[in-house]
């Protein structure tokens, strides 16, 4: 995330609705990618979820006929905001929710609502198990449910140590099912042997896999031991979908957490934590693709950099008696998948759509 200042000078953060220092109302411009103050005679005004329930701060500008945001109007399903509660937790969902479509629009990823493009637009159902109990996180043709008890960090615990995962948090759920619902969208139709699926099929195996079958194998039966040489977490190696999808979450959580170290001014080349370099062939691409040895340094430049803080921020939280913020190792198959990530988010940010 980006780095913000008020027109005080003050340093504003993403969720603000309000400078600290000089009390004006502030709110974010998700196609400016800046924080504005909001005036009287302005031009911008809030999102109708920040003045009703105060679980937004985007703004639009004021001449438009929208009264919701980009992001509230993916809205499809929200919870029963009778219950104080689901307020609350709604306000976290958001927040999160936010994070992700204001990443995946920085790196130019078209994000139509369902109502404006029912094929290849993107909607939110965000249900409470009290209403629906039967309710699961995922995603079905270019909607993403999210189960609001995530958003209860007791609950959100409870299940991370019953599925044996190292980290599990909101905005990685929106991160993960973003990835399903970019698949489906911009390579789902691909032909078989076009370059970029022959490609994903290279790195993540062949997605015509038994889907059903395989979550039931590792549910029941846990993942092969040895799974850390190539896949992110133990659930990636399920099936190359979740393979990808784990991939794609953890690129996210790569781009937008070095943008706020570099924002805040913490540089990997000032931090004095020699680490062994990851050789040539991590940064590749598979052979179907075009072969550009630059973008295949910048990009191995990158990720050291993030490999870099991710170590010096997993120690700060040790010394602070907390786990690991980025509790995850990253070989070289696993390198290769995130390059391959960051070669579709080049791919799709120049799609116009």
């Amino acid at each position: 995330m980006q780095r913000f200042t008020c027109d005080c000078g003050n340093v504003l953060f993403f969720g603000n609705f309000h400078c600290l220092k000089c009390a004006r109302e502030v709110g974010y411009d998700p196609q400016g990618a800046v924080m504005r103050t909001l005036h009287a005679e302005g031009d911008w005004i809030r999102c109708e979820n920040g003045t009703k329930h105060g679980v937004c701060n985007w703004l639009l500008p004021k001449k438009s006929v929208e009264k919701l945001c980009q992001a509230c109007r993916m809205n499809r399903i929200i919870p029963d905001l009778n219950w104080g509660r689901n307020r609350l937790l709604w306000g976290k969902m958001e927040m999160a929710k936010r994070r992700l479509i204001d990443t995946l629009l920085r790196l130019g990823i078209a994000l139509p609502t369902k109502a404006e493009n029912s094929k290849e637009g993107l909607a939110f159902d965000i249900v409470s198990t009290l209403s629906n109990p039967t309710v699961t996180t995922g995603h079905l043709n270019g909607v993403i449910t999210v189960n609001l008890e995530e958003a209860d960090d007791t609950y959100r615990q409870i299940n991370r140590q019953q599925l044996g995962e190292s980290s599990r948090t909101l905005l990685g759920h929106f991160r993960h099912e973003s990835a399903h619902y970019l698949w489906q969208r911009c390579l789902s139709e691909l032909s078989w042997d076009d370059p970029l699926r022959l490609a994903f099929r290279a790195r993540f195996g062949d997605e015509w896999i038994d889907y059903a079958a395989a979550l039931t194998k590792h549910y029941e039966r846990g993942t092969s031991s040895g799974w850390e040489r190539s896949y992110i977490t133990a659930y990636a190696a399920s099936h190359p979908w979740e393979d990808w999808a784990e991939t794609w979450a953890h690129y996210l959580q790569i781009v937008e957490g070095l943008e706020t170290c570099e924002s805040l001014g913490i540089q990997a080349q000032f931090l004095a934590l020699p680490l062994v370099p990851l050789p040539g062939e991590a940064g590749t691409l598979p052979p179907m693709l075009p072969q550009v040895g630059l973008a295949d340094g910048e990009f191995l430049a990158w990720l050291q950099r993030w490999m870099c803080l991710s170590t010096v921020l997993n120690e700060v939280s040790h010394s602070l008696g907390e786990q690991a913020l980025y509790p995850f190792v990253i070989t070289v198959p696993v390198a290769q998948k995130l390059r391959l990530a960051h070669h579709f988010a080049k791919v799709w940010g120049a799609r116009k759509s």
